[in-house]
C-alpha cells in the first residue's frame, strides 16, 4: 500500500488530489456535537495543501436517498475543517455538478475545497457497477490523484472509496496507514494477555466477529444489549431486556466453544433495570435499580451491566497487555446507564496494556463522558470497518488501495 509520504516525496505542488475523508459527524440540526472524525483527516489534508496540493476532500454524511436533502449537507463539516485547518476552505453545493466543476477550477496551490455529500448521487452506493463507475469517472475528472483516508467507509463497495481510485494515481493517507498498523497489532502480532470487551445493542452484529475472536482472545467480556441474548440463552429470566431470539443458538454454541477452547467468556453478573427506556433528551431519573443477572424482574428491562459486572469486567483488564472495546455497555446517553461504560473506559485508561477504542458508539461514549483521549493507545475512526477487518473479511476500500 502506498503511503501518503511516498506521494508526497513524489511531489504533489500544483497537483488536484482527491482526500476520500470520512466527515461522517453526528449533527442536532447544523452543530456538530462531536467532530472527532473531521480532527482525524486533518493531519492529511494539512500535509498535502502545505506541500501546494490543490487538495479536493468528499465524503458521506447520514443516510440520505441518493438525492440533496439539506438535513444531511456537508457545510457544518466543510467549515469546522477550515476552523482546525486555521484556514478558509471553499464549499461545493454539488458532488459532480457545475458547482463542483468551478470550485476546483478555482482552487490555487495550497487551497481546500469540501464538495457536498458524495451519497447525495446515487452512484456512490449503486449496487450496479457501471452507474458506480460512472460516478467514479466523473469524481476522477476532478483530481490528478486519490488519497484515500475515510477509515470509516473502507468496508463499503463504494464509488468514491472502490471504484475511483482505480482510475487515478492513489495512496492511503496517515489516518488509514495508522488504523491498518493498529489492527494487525490486534490480528498478527498480538502481545497477551488479549482482552476482548464487547457491547452495544444487537448480537447479530457481533456474531462473526465473536467467531473470529474465539480463537485469537484470551478473554471476552460480554455487555450491552446484546448480553441478555447471551443470559437469555443460558436459562436466565431477562425481563422485558433487549432479546434476539433466532440467535440464541449461535450464542449457545459460541458458549460451548468457549470452554472446549479455553477460552474466558465473561457475562454480566448484574445488571441495572427500570420498567422502561428511559428519555435521552431530558434525562430524567429512570427509577433505575441494580439487581442480580440472574433475578431481572418481568416488569424490567436492563440498560447497563451493574457495579458487580463493572468491578468484575476492571478486574479482568488488569494484566491485559492487549484491549480491544467495541460497544457501549449500556444506554451511556443517560445518568442511570452509564456506570457499566464508565468503568470500562476506566479501566482502559489505567491498564498498562495497548488499549484501543473500536470506534463508533464507543469512541462517542469516551467523549461525552469527558475522558482525555490521548489515555487511550488508540481510538479508532470506524467501528464497522474495525469489526469487519478482525473478522478477517476483506475490505474493499483497502484492498482498492493495495495494488
Amino acid at each position: 500500500m502506498k503511503t501518503i509520504d511516498e506521494l508526497l516525496a513524489e511531489g504533489v505542488g500544483g497537483k488536484r488530489v482527491f482526500v476520500r475523508a470520512d466527515l461522517n459527524v453526528p449533527l442536532d440540526g447544523t452543530t456538530i456535537t462531536d467532530d472527532g472524525r473531521i480532527r482525524a483527516v486533518v493531519p492529511t489534508v494539512k500535509a498535502l495543501a502545505e506541500a501546494g496540493a490543490r487538495v479536493v476532500v468528499a465524503s458521506h454524511l447520514g443516510r440520505p436517498k441518493g438525492a440533496p436533502d439539506p438535513a444531511f449537507s456537508l457545510a457544518p463539516a466543510a467549515a469546522r475543517l477550515g476552523e482546525l485547518l486555521g484556514t478558509g476552505v471553499e464549499f461545493a453545493t454539488d458532488t459532480v455538478g457545475d458547482s463542483a466543476t468551478a470550485t476546483v477550477a478555482a482552487l490555487t496551490d495550497g487551497q481546500v475545497a469540501v464538495i457536498e455529500n458524495l451519497r447525495f448521487n446515487p452512484g456512490e452506493t449503486s449496487k450496479d457497477d457501471a452507474e458506480r463507475g460512472a460516478f467514479a469517472d466523473r469524481l476522477a475528472s476532478l483530481a490528478d490523484l486519490y488519497v484515500g483516508d475515510g477509515f470509516g467507509a473502507v468496508h463499503r463497495k463504494h464509488a468514491s472509496v472502490y471504484d475511483l481510485p482505480a482510475r487515478l494515481p492513489h495512496a492511503a493517507g496517515y489516518l488509514i496507514a495508522n488504523e491498518v498498523a493498529v489492527l494487525k497489532k490486534l490480528t498478527e502480532d498480538v502481545q497477551r494477555p488479549y482482552v476482548v470487551a464487547l457491547g452495544g445493542a444487537k448480537v447479530s452484529d457481533k456474531l462473526a466477529v465473536i467467531d473470529q475472536l474465539l480463537g485469537k482472545a484470551d478473554r471476552i467480556l460480554i455487555g450491552g444489549g446484546m448480553a441478555y441474548t447471551f443470559l437469555k440463552a443460558k436459562g436466565y429470566e431477562i425481563g422485558k431486556s433487549l432479546l434476539q431470539e433466532d440467535q440464541i443458538p449461535a450464542v449457545i454454541e459460541y458458549i460451548e466453544r468457549a470452554e472446549k477452547t479455553g477460552v474466558e467468556l465473561v457475562l454480566p453478573v448484574d445488571a441495572v433495570v427500570a420498567q422502561a427506556f428511559p428519555d435521552l433528551k431530558t434525562k430524567a431519573p429512570a427509577g433505575a435499580t441494580a439487581v442480580a443477572a440472574d433475578a431481572i424482574p418481568a416488569d424490567q428491562m436492563g440498560l447497563d451491566v451493574g457495579p458487580e459486572t463493572g468491578a468484575l469486567y476492571a478486574s479482568k483488564i488488569t494484566d491485559a497487555a492487549t484491549v480491544f472495546w467495541n460497544g457501549p455497555m449500556g444506554v451511556f446517553e443517560h445518568p442511570d446507564f452509564a456506570e457499566g461504560t464508565k468503568a470500562v473506559a476506566q479501566s482502559l485508561v489505567d491498564s498498562k496494556a495497548f488499549t484501543v477504542v473500536g470506534g463508533g458508539d464507543s469512541a462517542a461514549a469516551v467523549r461525552i463522558l469527558g475522558f482525555d483521549e490521548t489515555a487511550f493507545g488508540h481510538i479508532s475512526t470506524g467501528g464497522g470497518a474495525s469489526l469487519e477487518y478482525l473478522e478477517g473479511k476483506t475490505l474493499p476500500g483497502l484492498a482498492a488501495l493495495e495494488d
